[in-house]
């Protein structure tokens, strides 16, 4: 797995002068701690370094075997049902569906089950406040639409998902297959959801 810059500079320097608290690299990064959350996390995820209570990071020569595990799977294997309703819906139907499937976001899908856009709670809560009609304005309205949707693939690696869903701060990727449509232009068939609730799993599982 190919590390930012910044990731580069957190290990080079845990390396010299670890155990490093996050406070301790982000002085010497000369940036917000809450900055680092989501570096630490990847690199501690993929074994590059080890975190300790009341200590901090240290660096670890070679990768973990939980990190080479996760490389190893695949999200096919973890993915769940994908929570989605099509785009013409009211926002008040797709509502009902996201509480219904106990979810935090909806996958908006074509009449052939393409991936058009995504919605989360805080879209939800906007088009609320924004005084919409939401028995009569399509949850279309208000997704985000393709192509700026983070995606997976059934055959990428879950650590590369997990790392997807923390760098873009998410928590829900589609899961999908591509294929050419009727019109030759690439389209995305939506096969399920990785989620943070299925990273979690995936290490409850690794832990037994």
């Amino acid at each position: 797995m190919k590390l930012s810059e910044r990731q580069e500079k957190i290990v080079e320097l845990v390396k010299g002068s670890g155990p490093m608290t996050g406070e301790q690299i982000a002085n010497q990064l000369k940036v917000n701690k809450a900055t680092l959350r989501a570096d630490l996390t990847i690199l501690t995820m993929t074994g590059v370094l080890e975190a300790r209570p009341r200590v901090g990071y240290f660096y670890r020569e070679g990768r973990s075997l939980i990190a080479e595990k996760l490389h190893r799977l695949r999200v096919d294997d973890f993915k769940s049902i994908a929570a989605a309703v099509k785009e013409n819906v009211s926002i008040y139907d797709a509502v009902v569906s996201m509480f219904t499937n106990n979810v935090g976001s909806l996958i908006i899908v074509g009449e052939e089950q393409e991936l058009k856009g995504m919605v989360s709670r805080k879209d939800i809560i906007k088009a609320s406040l924004g005084g919409l009609e939401l028995l009569k304005v399509p949850i279309g309205v208000i997704m985000t639409r393709m192509p700026n949707i983070v995606m997976t693939t059934p055959d990428e690696s879950v650590l590369n998902a997990a790392k997807k869903l923390v760098q873009h701060q998410i928590d829900t990727l589609p899961v999908v297959e591509s294929y050419i449509g009727p019109d030759g232009k690439e389209r995305y068939e939506v096969v399920g959801r990785f989620t943070k609730t299925n990273v979690t799993q995936l290490f409850v599982d690794l832990g037994y």
